[in-house]
């Protein structure tokens, strides 16, 4: 499993676009108001989502597999329980949701060449 992308929740779309660029971060999609996403120079990509106030600003925090459905499995297996199985995704992803103790959310997934390289890359 491979930590790759962690999504934030943003109330200002262009205030969060300009403020991560600043910090040195290239924008790679750009979908307002509601995401984008950036790349650091080793290729991890990070992204805000625009939230309808700070109650909903949760993080995200994604976890790379090779395999989604094997994944999903052993960690049921482990105990685990996920609020969604894993599904395909209109972005190319293939996705499945659970949340860490504090209410965090996870999410298990593989995009393979279309998390960097979407098809809409700006």
């Amino acid at each position: 499993m491979d930590l790759n992308q962690i999504t934030v929740g943003c109330v200002d779309y262009a205030a969060s676009v300009a403020f991560y660029t600043r910090l040195g971060l290239r924008q790679i999609v750009d979908s307002p108001p509601r995401y984008a996403r950036f790349e650091s120079s080793s290729g991890t990509t990070f992204s805000i989502h625009q939230s309808d106030g700070a109650a909903d600003c949760a993080t995200t925090i994604y976890f790379e597999v090779a395999d989604v459905d094997a994944e999903v499995a052993r960690l049921k297996a482990g105990g685990l329980q996920f609020d969604s199985e894993p599904k395909d995704q209109s972005w190319l992803w293939r996705e499945a949701h659970l949340l860490d103790p504090a209410g965090n959310r996870v999410c298990i997934y593989h995009a393979g060449e279309n998390r960097r390289f979407p098809p809409w890359r700006i």
